[in-house]
């Protein structure tokens, strides 16, 4: 199995991002169509078009997905990739006009930068032109732009999220991740004895409060209510792999086994968990070795997210805080 870049499974990614609001959008463009599932695991999820994504439902491939900041305003972002897609003449075939199928989730990233700046129509637009280049940057930007880890004491205390891609290949089977990662929870590295690498800081801001078990300290005895809202891990597995609807929605499931094991606690009633899964194909494979991979890819690319993220409006990044101690979990 070998490492390749996110583009070579034979779609296209672009993202676009305002710093100084810290917000902004991916989008990936299946411009020959893919089969495609979607599940949504956590409790505040805010998707577009996902219904459609139903094997009972007509449609059976999408033009594009969306993964976008800004919260609900974010979908926005959706008809400048449909304007994209239509000035191509890339859609849904109705007789009458061509429609593309754009589907999307959004995260909640509001709290930092600008909450009255979002992505919009000219931002989605924007995010296909530059999907025309190869580019995979990772880190701040697109979707993962502000994106934040570890609110579990707030966001004085949180860690800078980000956005990740991983992919690889097995024979003629390609299947890779894009993850934008902004969790309530820690993210976790499975691959390094499951150390928190990034999440909720103590008040020293030099090692980490343990999400999980403050938790149980905070919902524990009297207090038995929480909430703390601005959260959501959205991404998308893309593969090569022949699949129909109802394959492609397990695909998504399975993949969700890799935010399970990098984010503590994960699928939470304030996250909006929700992992989209395309198909371009190509390649006839083993279920359960997709499923396998899927998850792999995932965990992969939410680890790449966290440490590629630089410190932004004063949320630290993983590589300046490693820089200034060694951190303990």
């Amino acid at each position: 199995m070998e490492t390749i870049k996110f583009t070579d499974i034979g779609v296209k990614i672009g993202h676009e991002q305002d710093l100084e609001a810290a917000t902004g959008c991916t989008v990936i463009l299946c411009e020959e169509e893919a089969v495609a599932g979607v599940d949504v695991r956590g409790g505040a999820p805010g998707t577009r078009e996902t219904d459609l994504l139903n094997p009972s439902n007509l449609v059976e491939k999408v033009h594009a997905v969306l993964l976008t900041g800004g919260s609900a305003f974010g979908l926005d972002a959706a008809s400048g990739v449909m304007q994209y897609l239509e000035e191509r003449s890339i859609g849904f075939d109705t007789g009458v006009a061509k429609v593309p199928i754009v589907v999307g989730a959004v995260l909640y990233d509001l709290q930092i930068g600008k909450h009255d700046v979002r992505p919009d129509k000219k931002m989605g637009y924007k995010a296909c032109l530059n999907a025309e280049s190869s580019d995979c940057s990772e880190g701040n930007v697109g979707a993962g732009t502000g994106a934040t880890v570890g609110k579990i004491l707030g966001l004085d205390y949180a860690m800078k999220g980000g956005l990740g891609t991983y992919a690889v290949q097995l024979g003629d089977l390609k299947i890779g991740a894009v993850m934008a990662v902004n969790c309530l929870g820690d993210v976790i590295d499975p691959f390094s004895g499951n150390k928190i690498i990034a999440g909720a800081l103590n008040e020293d801001k030099l090692s980490f409060a343990n999400s999980a078990k403050r938790l149980m300290e905070l919902c524990s005895g009297e207090n038995l209510s929480f909430s703390q809202a601005g959260n959501t891990v959205i991404g998308a597995v893309v593969t090569n792999a022949v699949l129909n609807k109802v394959q492609a929605k397990k695909i998504a499931s399975v993949a969700h086994d890799g935010l399970a094991r990098t984010i503590r606690p994960s699928h939470t009633m304030v996250d909006g968990d929700t992992i989209f899964a395309l198909a371009t194909c190509k390649v006839k494979v083993d279920l359960n070795l997709l499923g396998y991979l899927a998850a792999y890819v995932v965990e992969k690319a939410v680890i790449r997210a966290v440490k590629s993220a630089d410190t932004l409006h004063g949320c630290i990044g993983f590589g300046d805080l490693n820089k200034s101690s060694n951190i303990e979990g």
